[in-house]
């Protein structure tokens, strides 16, 4: 049955589960980040050189076998493209890393989830938008969880200071992806963007990679642990949230896609040992919710309301 043919019930049923099984994949990511550093030796900016470089030529390969067109864009898009990709995927992949390293894999996927508080902040200062009582308390709530994360009890994870910067600044990196990323989604396919954004994020990491230089060893491990971490949260995580954003407004792509913070923390509990206080779920929580409020459409909240007008919203 085609998309266009299904039940509404049944697309947005698909949608759910593909966003989820994104969710899931990206949840990985520094799970493999972890693997590869520990059994190679490589460093934070080779591994985010050889990941955006892979994967840039994954893309292309396939543009150029099913969709050659679709690599044409406008000489005046070119900028926008470079500086998407050298900051919202070179810059965040090596600051990602770095985060990863500092805080571990479950603290570091919190941390990164600031990035729609800080997109809120940016639009508001750079064009203007409003800053709403929503968008306010989402901030507060995002900022009361990274305290608590940061505050960690006897047997959670311990952040240092230099861990909690880097790991902010992972997600402002992260934020030029959806700040840049509003003046070329509606004239391109997601699969173009990636492609240009993947090329320039690494070229804009090479020149560090040839400036500190680097040397590792390629084992079996290694190897399998980064051909992993391309396809898995990657191009699988990319590839799942895409196919499911054709189901599902992007709200609800977005607020589903929080799972993954809860999610990084099970799996890096599983495969990395890694274990959180009890303040630092509730932490984890109160930014995911103040993701969830930030961008999540006012007639989801029923108290913004007229009388009589939330049950006719919950009904749409």
């Amino acid at each position: 049955m085609a998309v266009s043919e299904a039940k509404p019930s049944t697309v947005r049923a698909w949608g759910l589960l593909l966003v989820i099984v994104a969710t899931a994949a990206w949840s990985t990511a520094g799970v493999w980040v972890k693997i590869v550093m520990a059994e190679s030796g490589i460093s934070v900016i080779y591994l985010a050189f050889w990941r955006d470089f892979i994967t840039f030529l994954l893309l292309l390969s396939g543009m150029m076998l099913l969709n050659r067109a679709g690599l044409r864009v406008r000489a005046r898009d070119l900028r926008w493209l470079a500086l998407m990709g050298a900051i919202g995927i070179g810059l965040f992949h090596v600051l990602w890393n770095l985060s990863v390293q500092y805080n571990g894999a479950s603290i570091a996927t919190v941390l990164q989830y600031n990035a729609p508080i800080i997109v809120a902040v940016s639009a508001r200062m750079l064009w203007g938008e409003s800053l709403t009582w929503r968008k306010l308390t989402a901030i507060a709530l995002a900022f009361s969880g990274t305290l608590l994360i940061a505050l960690p009890g006897a047997t959670g994870i311990h952040i240092t200071l230099t861990g909690l910067i880097i790991g902010l600044a992972s997600a402002a990196a992260i934020s030029v992806y959806s700040l840049v990323g509003r003046r070329l989604t509606g004239a391109y396919p997601l699969w173009t963007i990636m492609t240009y954004i993947f090329g320039f994020g690494a070229l804009a990491v090479l020149p560090l990679a040839v400036l500190t230089g680097d040397a590792w060893t390629l084992t079996p491990a290694a190897v399998g642990a980064f051909l992993s971490f391309v396809g898995i949260p990657t191009l699988g995580g990319f590839g799942f949230y895409t196919a499911g954003l054709k189901r599902l407004p992007a709200s609800v792509a977005a607020i589903v896609a929080t799972t993954e913070v809860p999610l990084a923390g099970i799996v890096a509990f599983f495969a990395l040992g890694e274990r959180l206080s009890g303040v630092q779920w509730a932490g984890v929580f109160l930014v995911m919710f103040g993701v969830a409020l930030v961008s999540a459409p006012a007639r989801w909240f029923i108290f913004l309301q007229r009388p009589g007008a939330a049950s006719r919203s919950l009904l749409r």
